[in-house]
């Protein structure tokens, strides 16, 4: 800690997110004790998806806000509600308590992140926002990577009441480093929402570079939500390589290449990861229809490119187009929109998890991996419109 008090503020919120994300993302484990307590599969996917249904609703009502009372306040209120979620997670009361666990968390991560990231994107000059965030993003894909497994060993030596508390004390280190926050000094502070607030936030849905981020959205949510039985029935009984194939090749990109979201713009980095992102989608299709004629396939191999193309796609994409819509943004509703970007990715993600699951139902796998790349064809060919930004020399 007094490291990190003459650190950078940019690298004080960084390993912020980092400690924020470890503590939350422990809870992905939480399917297996709903089992435990007597859940349904219904009930499993009902719990689960109030996170994403609570961020959605919330984070472009709380925008607004941010941008009138501040970053500080809002981060501090979501790292109470997830410490508050960690300790309700303790109280014995089966589904319905971890159904109220889950929209704490989503209610939380919401008030975190929309300050947080809207706190990163007011310290860091216009000419390198693009690297920065994707650098801030890199600490919760870590955070990502080892909750499950630092989890995992903790529920098979101790239990899940155990789990629930180190959940609950590792939010004591981000609460330690916002408390002290000093924001970066801003403009005109704007007045409060009104009537007016609706309006301003669908026109900035109806946004180009909205409905590309839904699109990516909406592959990253199918490709997540069923791998993990698409390669069950290939004979798969682990993901772990095509999960580090992801997580490694995001990182990477971000750490090697991120400075090229600044120095050669940001479509021009959104629109090859627009593509790529088909591609992989279009692998695990022929994957699957290869499957069904022939005995013998280099299944693992596979999952690995598919893993390494999605994963550098997304390196890319997430800061790309977060850098290019908060470009356009005036400051004084900077929280705002980056309240409806993230709405907008979760609401893609919900979506292909919805409407592909009913796909994969009707038909098969390899099917439904067909449907997705043409969709995700369709996000490519629209995000050839982005306007083209003139590069920026750090």
């Amino acid at each position: 800690m007094p490291l990190l008090a003459t650190a950078s503020p940019f690298v004080r919120a960084t390993v912020t997110n980092f400690f924020f994300f470890l503590s939350l993302n422990g809870f992905v484990l939480l399917p297996l004790h709903i089992q435990e307590t007597g859940g349904t599969p219904v009930e499993v996917g009902m719990v689960m998806g109030l996170y994403s249904a609570a961020g959605i609703v919330c984070q472009p009502l709380i925008g607004p806000w941010v941008d009138v009372l501040g970053r500080r306040p809002f981060m501090l209120g979501g790292l109470v509600l997830v410490l508050l979620a960690a300790l309700l997670a303790l109280v014995p009361g089966g589904v319905g308590v971890l159904a109220a666990v889950r929209l704490l968390q989503g209610i939380g991560f919401s008030l975190f992140f929309v300050a947080s990231f809207s706190y990163v994107v007011d310290i860091v000059p216009p000419a390198e926002r693009g690297w920065a965030l994707g650098i801030y993003g890199v600490s919760g894909f870590v955070a990502t990577a080892f909750a499950p497994l630092i989890g995992e060993f903790v529920v098979r030596t101790a239990g899940f009441p155990h789990l629930f508390l180190l959940s609950a004390l590792l939010t004591v280190v981000p609460f330690a480093l916002v408390w002290p926050l000093r924001e970066a000094r801003r403009g005109a502070v704007p007045a409060a929402p009104g009537p007016g607030g609706a309006r301003s936030a669908l026109e900035d849905v109806l946004q180009l570079d909205m409905f590309v981020t839904t699109f990516f959205g909406l592959g990253s949510g199918a490709i997540f939500t069923f791998l993990p039985t698409f390669a069950e029935a290939l004979g798969v009984r682990t993901l772990s390589l095509f999960y580090f194939a992801y997580a490694g090749s995001a990182i990477v990109v971000r750490v090697l290449g991120g400075r090229l979201i600044d120095t050669r713009g940001r479509r021009a980095v959104i629109v090859p990861s627009m593509f790529v992102q088909t591609l992989a989608t279009a692998l695990l299709a022929l994957l699957g229809v290869l499957a069904t004629r022939a005995t013998t396939l280099p299944v693992l191999p596979a999952l690995f490119v598919a893993g390494l193309l999605s994963g550098s796609a997304h390196g890319f994409l997430y800061p790309g187009l977060a850098a290019l819509i908060t470009d356009r943004t005036p400051e004084s509703r900077r929280a705002a929109v980056v309240g409806v970007f993230s709405a907008m990715f979760l609401a893609g993600q919900t979506l292909g998890a919805f409407l592909f699951g009913y796909v994969a139902h009707a038909a098969d796998y390899a099917t439904m991996w067909w449907a997705l790349s043409v969709l995700l064809l369709v996000g490519a060919v629209v995000s050839l419109r982005l306007e083209r930004s003139p590069p920026r020399i750090p």
